[in-house]
């Protein structure tokens, strides 16, 4: 049991230190969308307040983090 912690730590420890730090496109693109959606600066807050209480900036953020930036660095693109 013990030597399958220290391999699940080790495996943590090599895929976490990878540096794999993208563009972050997704999360970008959701906030420019956001400062461009309408012409007014309180109506984009609105909106930028909405989609942070239901998370979709986190879930932008957490697709880029994990699925996007990870396959962009392994695919070299």
């Amino acid at each position: 049991m013990r030597k399958k912690l220290i391999l699940a730590a080790a495996l943590a420890l090599c895929v976490g230190s990878t540096s794999c730090l993208g563009p972050n496109k997704t999360f970008n693109d959701l906030n420019e969308w956001n400062s461009t959606v309408t012409d007014s600066d309180w109506g984009n807050e609105a909106i930028f307040l909405g989609l942070n209480i239901v998370p979709v900036y986190g879930v932008a953020y957490l697709a880029d983090l994990i699925v996007f930036n990870s396959v962009e660095f392994w695919d070299g693109k």
